[in-house]
């Protein structure tokens, strides 16, 4: 039982890194046709990265149990870590003069 809770979270994980990857390369996210910002793209990226990856190192958990405090700091560094990431990018690209987020 614990091995196939283990495989879905690890599979869920990988699921989402390919769900997030969609919107960078323009394959059928947007309604319609419709141009997206490269920040909503990166931000999509971001979440489902963050996800994927905290799945994956729950799914590792419930594998390796023995090496949960390890396991313990990867989960909140991830979730640290890639959050202020996308806060830095953001920030600095609002900054260097197209507050929109428009590349066109």
């Amino acid at each position: 039982m614990v091995n196939i809770i283990s495989t879905f979270c690890i599979g869920l994980g990988v699921v989402f890194w390919l769900w997030g990857t969609l919107p960078l390369l323009d394959i059928g996210v947007a309604p319609s046709g419709e141009n997206r910002s490269i920040l909503f793209k990166l931000h999509s990226l971001s979440v489902s990265d963050t996800l994927g990856s905290m799945s994956i190192v729950v799914g590792l958990l419930f594998r390796l149990s023995r090496e949960w405090p390890l396991l313990l700091l990867a989960l909140f560094s991830l979730a640290i870590w890639n959050t202020v990431l996308s806060y830095v990018l953001a920030y600095t690209y609002c900054d260097s003069g197209t507050p929109s987020g428009r590349l066109n």
